[in-house]
């Protein structure tokens, strides 16, 4: 007879019994992983359902509301984008979340597809890591009619549209009014969103751990305007003092409302923050410098780089020069 597995074995077994496979099916690559995912982790016992287009699967959830099932594990196959149609899907019940990297850069997910049996064997074994990554909440209080919530994960964008001129839009940090920018838009970003649309326009990185907003004009008119890094626990006011025309909320690059003159968007932090999982060792330092190519001095001889016991790094990593 099989022996009786002990309690520690026993709790490892139980762990993410019910697992969504969410795919962003528009990669080819992403089909035969999901056809190999599946069988996988059923003879492992779990429960598994899948969904080959994660954004149908976000406004099929949308739609259903209370009536959706629930989830130990959301498995995510695709990039940076498909992470964050699944973050909004389970906005309302933050469920662990780990993705596979199918995308160009990938800062959000945390396993390469050439090691994802090994990866998720971590996972399933109660190896992982939890990150938990603050939110936002962005309310759209329009001059005429009710206000709208949404959260987001990374950024909520106040932008203008292609063939206008630019934005004003005065910052207000609590009863603080702080400036008028003059731009083509206005991102506020959470450290997740740090590496996002936030960095593209000028901003700085914050590490993933932090409570803080990140305030980014998007090409302003005075040179003087710099990104502003705000406490998380403050709450902002954005208005919308001049339009000339389109003006649109862009939440997480997904959820887009219609914007006008008068307008104001309150930003907070999310009461909740979502958990993104991560493997044993990892290291966010490692993932800036493969996902942004840092090669560290081309005079390695003047700092050479050096691996966490103090000695120089041999291979090719984050430091080094080939």
């Amino acid at each position: 007879m099989p022996q009786a597995a002990g309690p520690a074995q026993s709790k490892k077994n139980s762990l993410f019994q019910n697992v969504l496979v969410l795919a962003d099916g528009v990669k080819d690559a992403v089909n035969p992983l999901v056809a190999e995912l599946s069988p996988w982790l059923e003879k492992r016992g779990r429960k598994v359902e899948v969904a080959l287009d994660v954004r149908a699967f976000y406004q099929r959830r949308a739609e259903e509301g209370a009536k959706t099932r629930r989830f130990d594990l959301v498995i995510v196959l695709g990039g940076d984008g498909a992470i964050l149609a699944a973050v909004r899907a389970f906005a309302a019940d933050p469920t662990p979340t780990i993705g596979i990297n199918f995308g160009r850069v990938g800062f959000l997910a945390s396993v390469e597809a050439s090691s994802w049996q090994a990866s998720l064997t971590e996972v399933f074994e109660g190896r992982a890591l939890v990150e938990l990554r603050m939110r936002l909440v962005a309310e759209l209080v329009p001059r005429k009619g009710q206000s709208t919530q949404t959260i987001a994960l990374n950024d909520a964008v106040i932008t203008r549209g292609a063939f206008q001129g630019m934005l004003s839009i005065a910052l207000q940090d609590g009863g603080d009014w702080v400036t008028n920018y003059r731009a083509d838009g206005l991102v506020v970003a959470t450290p997740s969103g740090s590496t996002a649309y936030s960095m593209a326009a000028g901003g700085p990185i914050l590490a993933p751990s932090m409570q803080a907003f990140v305030v980014t004009p998007v090409s302003p008119q005075s040179l003087s305007h710099r990104p502003l890094v705000i406490d998380g626990d403050h709450v902002l006011t954005l208005n919308v003092s001049r339009a000339s025309g389109l003006t649109t909320l862009v939440v997480d690059g997904q959820g887009f409302y219609p914007m006008h003159e008068g307008d104001r968007v309150q930003i907070r932090r999310h009461p909740v923050a979502f958990p993104l999982l991560a493997l044993p060792g990892f290291d966010s330092y490692k993932r800036l410098r493969e996902r942004l190519g840092w090669r560290g001095s081309v005079e390695p001889d003047v700092f050479p780089p050096e691996g966490p016991t103090g000695e120089p790094e041999s291979d090719h990593g984050a430091g080094g020069v080939l």
